[in-house]
């Protein structure tokens, strides 16, 4: 029997715009593979526009670790290279040719097969980008070995995808990438599951690995909360984790010797007029899912969830490590006397507005700050939400002053960014928290590196 960790601090913030469970399949005509989605990456390019490439033809490399090479999605043509201030490479576009022709890297049976050559395998793919390591949530180094490797099997963040559905029917697989990870760490390999969502044989049933269930609000599906349970990291400690649909990717890599990125996008959001699941590729174009299904009015597109994803277009493109789209109205707006009105439509997590009295109503929520930046206070709210035996307050000032030695006394590497999305959340003090810690955590690899 697996052990149960009951996660009490935190908060679910409950939304309209669940994705049903319907999968259409979807072939934009566009993809793209962002650099920026890789932290610490500095692009180094190996195509031009108008190259004609297959799934898995390198892209790019990482110019201070070029043995790290990022891979096309599909095959086709590169239509683009867009680049941002200072010649930054932003999005590397290919257009699809329809064939999904792929590189052929060679099978391999994972239990036949050394670390050495598994490594080389998923670095000439383009697949090692997938596996990322902590502290710093940056992608892993082949020069080290991991503790061990986590595998969250659930997600808890606002209307997530259902990571049941991501890997139903597709056992053999995720058994596959699972056996190739255990040959990566002389550590465990663990597989966190929700105690009671969670219910896909393909997880309950994995071999090679450790299973640990997880209850709680979120951000309980989260890997730092995973990971302060199970085997907390100290100084000059790595652990690697890796997401389900990225198992599958591994999977088929070594079953096939194929580059196949197929995933499930789910598209949610209150402005969504039909919640559902595309089957596409990595880093598809979002256009087509939107296109006519979403309510008219000034919306805000996101590439992943509500509290940690990424601002996008219309025509964007999903994030290399996104399993959803969410499409939320935008907020620009002023509110007359708004914190004397009743509020019954607002989400509160303390009783200011009474809505605190209907716990399981979902709400439609827009972009709307109500208020400006201002001093932080000692409220004691951050603490609610935070299950880390950690000060978050104290942290984030220690990062603003650029204090290493109390940033690391006081926990940083074993956070990461997104830990501290619900404490934006409730923030009075309207600062982007987020971008703090990761600031704080690029100084911390900067010195120590």
């Amino acid at each position: 029997m697996s052990t149960v960790f009951f996660i009490k601090k935190g908060l679910d913030i409950r939304l309209l715009g669940d994705a049903e469970k319907i999968v259409v399949d979807l072939n934009p005509r566009l993809f793209a593979i962002k650099p920026t989605d890789f932290i610490g990456c500095f692009p180094k390019m190996l195509v031009k526009e108008g190259d004609v490439v297959k799934a898995g033809s390198p892209l790019f490399f990482d110019k201070y670790r070029d043995d790290i090479f990022f891979t096309s999605p599909v095959s086709g043509k590169v239509s683009g290279i867009r680049r941002g201030a200072k010649r930054k490479i932003l999005e590397v576009v290919v257009e699809s040719d329809g064939k999904n022709e792929s590189l052929d890297f060679g099978a391999a049976d994972p239990a036949k097969t050394d670390r050495e050559t598994i490594m080389k395998k998923l670095l000439k793919s383009g697949l090692w980008p997938v596996i990322r390591q902590r502290p710093y949530s940056v992608t892993a180094s082949p020069k080290e070995e991991p503790k061990a490797i986590f595998v969250p099997a659930f997600d808890s963040s606002p209307l997530a995808a259902d990571f049941d559905l991501v890997v139903h029917g597709h056992g053999e697989e995720f058994q596959t990438g699972l056996d190739i990870l255990a040959r990566l760490t002389k550590g465990r390999v663990y597989l966190n599951v929700h105690a009671k969502k969670t219910m896909s044989k393909v997880f309950l049933n994995a071999k090679n690995v450790e299973i640990n269930r997880f209850k709680g609000p979120h951000p309980s599906g989260n890997v730092s909360v995973h990971l302060n349970r199970l085997s907390p990291l100290n100084k000059g400690e790595v652990i690697w984790y890796v997401y389900p649909q990225d198992i599958l990717a591994i999977g088929r890599l070594f079953l096939s010797g194929k580059h196949d990125t197929t995933r499930l996008i789910a598209l949610t959001g209150s402005e969504i007029k039909h919640p559902q699941y595309y089957k596409t590729r990595t880093g598809a174009s979002i256009n087509e899912m939107v296109k006519d299904n979403v309510q008219k009015g000034e919306l805000r597109y996101i590439s992943g969830n509500v509290l940690t994803g990424d601002k996008i277009d219309k025509s964007g493109f999903v994030g290399f490590y996104h399993t959803q789209v969410t499409v939320i109205p935008e907020g620009n707006y002023y509110e007359l006397f708004g914190w004397a009105l009743p509020g019954f439509g607002k989400f509160s997590m303390s009783h200011t507005f009474p809505s605190f009295l209907y716990p399981d109503k979902k709400y439609r929520l827009d972009t709307n700050m109500h208020g400006g930046e201002r001093a932080y206070v000692m409220t004691g709210m951050f603490e609610k939400v935070f299950p880390f035996d950690i000060y978050p307050l104290q942290l984030i000032k220690a990062i603003l002053v650029e204090d290493i030695d109390l940033m690391e006394n006081l926990g940083i590497y074993e956070i990461d960014a997104e830990d501290f999305a619900l404490c934006e959340v409730i923030d009075t003090s309207k600062t982007e928290i987020q971008r703090i810690v990761r600031n704080g955590l690029e100084l911390m690899r900067k010195e120590m590196s």
